[in-house]
């Protein structure tokens, strides 16, 4: 009944176009109420609670990063460096795009910002080299989504502070399922244009490709510094989303010179924008959390999943396949919010790694954003690239079937994540 009513107030607030944060708020009402615990002092201590957490900090600095990254210069000089690189080759542009987005992803942490970066400086290239602009936004879409699995991810940074998991063990780890997810695009599409008859752009020349290594050389150390500076115990995640940001806005700023004063204004009014969402949001997210926890619906779950606890394979694939119907419907932070505290209890029931379930997680999560109806990340690259929906959805599918294969080898070959991870945090 607990879990009856939650969801049925949940999808009912959805329903009826409430934006996902107040919906929360008001499954979190109608859950106090069904316990008998309505106090609106209880409602308000835990939604303040919610977002006062120094790790949180994490994300508005990673998206002033982004942002200034975009709008200074960063992310053209990172395209213009993979397309010199592998533009030449067939269906050359669909690499630079894999590429460029895998480079991004290190630098943003943010799916929305990188696949509107992508499709605004790629798209025109790849429709007018003669590729379809269905196949192509879709390729950008399914690059897109890489940015919250290969850190700085703002997904990694939401989930740790839910989970309460270690958010350096969390990055270290999703570094090499990022890389894999890209591997998995760049096979699935040489597949799709081994027979297209594509005129690539001329071979760039050693000078060239030197000149454009030398432009974006000040845009790829921001990840070499923010890496190692975890590795090595310099600064915390929170710490690295500032210098992230200040970095990036000195090479926009003082390096690159792109980023007028007039310009940094807009620059900071979007990153707060977009950071009061998705702060309220986490806010709203745990009071339903805190009830959660009270009603014991862990328990009630863990009796669902009881036939699955003995075998951590079925039990994973069971849950994945649940995160990827709840995907279908929601976006990416407010899943992460919801089901992490109901989730974790029964993952460490079972004895299955934390930063590992935390990874597949988010992976999970950040494919969720291109698969239809809902789909953040196209309706960023319909609008952006202006064409319809449903022709990015189209495009989109067989490089969403290949990132889901990768995910579900890792659950199958848990050694893919777990290695990796031990090799690279030490």
């Amino acid at each position: 009944m607990t879990i009856a009513v939650f969801l049925g107030a949940l999808l009912l607030a959805m329903a009826i176009g409430m934006p996902i944060s107040f919906a929360l708020l008001a499954s979190g009402v109608a859950l106090m109420w069904q316990l008998d615990l309505f106090d609106a002092q209880i409602l308000t201590q835990n939604l303040v609670a919610g977002a006062d957490s120094f790790p949180l900090l994490a994300v508005p600095f990673f998206m002033l990063a982004g942002e200034i990254m975009n709008a200074g210069g960063l992310s053209r000089r990172i395209v213009n460096l993979a397309l010199s690189l592998v533009g030449h080759v067939r269906g050359g542009l669909g690499y630079v795009t894999i590429m460029a987005g895998c480079l991004l992803s290190a630098l943003s942490g943010s799916a929305v910002a990188d696949a509107a970066a992508l499709t605004a400086l790629l798209l025109p290239m790849m429709v007018g080299a003669g590729h379809s602009k269905a196949r192509a936004s879709g390729l950008i879409a399914a690059t897109g989504v890489i940015g919250p699995v290969i850190p700085p991810s703002i997904g990694l940074v939401i989930f740790g502070v839910a989970a309460n998991v270690s958010i350096s063990k969390l990055f270290m780890a999703a570094i090499v399922p990022g890389l894999l997810i890209g591997g998995a695009l760049w096979v699935t599409w040489a597949w799709l244009v081994r027979s297209d008859k594509i005129v690539p752009p001329a071979r760039k020349s050693g000078r060239e490709i030197a000149a454009a290594a030398r432009q974006a050389s000040w845009a790829l150390l921001l990840p070499v510094i923010i890496l190692v500076g975890l590795r090595m115990g310099v600064f915390t995640p929170t710490e690295a989303a500032v210098v992230a940001a200040v970095y990036a806005f000195c090479v926009a700023a003082f390096v690159y010179r792109e980023l007028s004063v007039r310009e940094l204004y807009a620059v900071f009014v979007g990153a707060a924008k977009t950071s009061a969402i998705v702060m309220f949001l986490i806010a709203a997210a745990m009071v339903s959390a805190w009830l959660i926890t009270v009603a014991d619906l862990p328990s009630k779950v863990v009796g669902l999943l009881e036939p699955f606890m003995q075998n951590k394979t079925l039990l994973m694939i069971a849950i994945m396949l649940l995160v990827m119907i709840v995907g279908t419907a929601m976006d990416m932070t407010p899943t992460i919010l919801i089901l992490t505290p109901i989730l974790m209890p029964i993952v460490t029931a079972a004895g299955i790694d934390p930063v590992y379930f935390g990874v597949l997680f988010i992976i999970n999560n950040s494919i969720g954003l291109i698969t239809p109806p809902v789909g953040v990340v196209l309706n960023v690259v319909a609008g952006v690239g202006k064409m319809r929906m449903d022709d990015v959805t189209r495009g989109v599918l067989p490089f969403m079937l290949a990132e889901f294969a990768v995910m579900f080898l890792m659950v199958l070959f848990p050694v893919l994540v777990t290695v990796p991870a031990r090799w690279l945090h030490g």
